[in-house]
């Protein structure tokens, strides 16, 4: 079997796309009362990197309605020692190159594909021509026009789709949403969201590289930002400026490694983010009419924790985020619960990301945005 690299996977599909109507509202995050599902939905896992390695794969034996039935990797030693250590039978185990055959499994009804940002669209949209399921790991693509596509194709093959935020399914974020919802402290008026780790110790990784990642900071941890920005807002910005700045050039010399950026609301509302590849930065804080709320621990994998002006502490006992995430998508195919991460939530978000860049390189420009 060929070993085939991330890095030296480059060619793109070519990509045709129209534009369609986006919904102006992303659904908030409800309650929902459920049977056990009747089927333990397969997953199977494309690309076996650090976040399936130590975060999905092990969030796969916690899950109640989906498992862990196969894998897809360009590394042939991965592929005994991931048979041996989670039982994956001869027959569920593929390489890029023979990926599309597993149209032929009944086993496997999920595809996640966490591979490298330029190779999301490719897989995606060959799991759709496949006719599983997919979930798509974020950003969910690289431009506008992939994540599209991957829509389209979804759509057309009558499947689901799912971008990878997981914090959607975790009640932190989940309590965040019933605040802005209910309205608990009156009208918002302003939200800040901070995401960021320090990135430098690997000038090899690929997230450094912008064939394969599409940009810096603010592709990695900042559509996390985006995210916490828009539901501590409740609504989606109907504008916004950005500014891009780096301590260390040399180092972060094709991505972007510091940005900030300011939204406007439609009701009023102004929000700020920053996100960063060299500096640690985990919080949502919005200030509202009648106090304010906060998350200080508010993207890590967990245990989050949070707090209101209320003196309230919001603090839930610690659950794999991952493991909610897929089963609550499970839920959503088997017993149509509600899709948390629909597909167009993440072409939403690759249009304001598309936007900062936009206002970045005209010197910090407002840029309207239609989301």
């Amino acid at each position: 079997m060929k070993s085939i690299s991330r890095r030296s996977f480059s060619k793109k599909i070519a990509i045709a796309t129209g534009s369609v109507a986006l919904m102006n509202t992303i659904p908030l995050a409800c309650a929902f009362e459920s049977t056990p599902a009747t089927k333990s939905l397969g997953i199977a896992l494309v690309g076996l990197g650090t976040y399936s390695s130590y975060e999905l794969a092990p969030s796969l034996l916690e899950t109640k309605h989906c498992h862990l039935a196969g894998i897809v990797t360009g590394t042939p030693s991965k592929e005994k020692i991931w048979a041996e250590k989670y039982n994956i039978p001869k027959e569920n185990i593929y390489n890029y190159e023979n990926f599309d055959t597993i149209i032929t499994n009944s086993s496997i009804d999920i595809v996640y594909v966490v591979l490298p940002n330029a190779m999301h669209a490719d897989f995606c949209i060959r799991a759709a021509k496949a006719g599983k399921h997919v979930i798509c790991e974020k950003p969910m693509a690289v431009s506008v026009a992939e994540c599209q596509a991957i829509i389209d194709a979804c759509k057309k093959a009558n499947v689901k789709l799912s971008v990878g935020y997981r914090l959607h399914s975790e009640p932190h974020t989940q309590e965040i949403q019933r605040i802005v919802r209910e309205k608990e402290f009156g009208a918002i008026n302003f939200v800040t969201a901070e995401a960021g780790y320090p990135s430098n110790g690997n000038p090899g990784q690929w997230r450094l590289n912008k064939a394969l990642s599409g940009g810096g900071a603010l592709m990695n941890m900042g559509v996390y930002a985006i995210q916490g920005a828009i539901y501590a807002a409740g609504e989606n910005p109907i504008s916004v400026s950005a500014q891009e700045f780096s301590t260390n050039p040399g180092y972060y010399k094709d991505t972007d490694e510091t940005i900030s950026a300011q939204f406007e609301f439609p009701s009023g509302t102004v929000g700020n983010i920053v996100t960063s590849h060299n500096a640690k930065l985990d919080r949502l804080y919005a200030a509202c009419d009648k106090g304010w709320f906060e998350l200080d621990i508010a993207y890590t994998y967990g245990p989050l924790h949070g707090r209101t002006s209320a003196a309230k502490e919001i603090s839930y006992p610690y659950q794999r985020q991952q493991a909610l995430q897929m089963d609550d998508f499970a839920l959503h195919i088997t017993q149509g619960a509600i899709n948390r991460v629909p597909g167009e939530m993440g072409l939403r978000d690759l249009k304001i990301v598309e936007a900062i860049y936009e206002s970045i390189r005209l010197g910090g420009e407002k840029i309207t945005l239609d989301v």
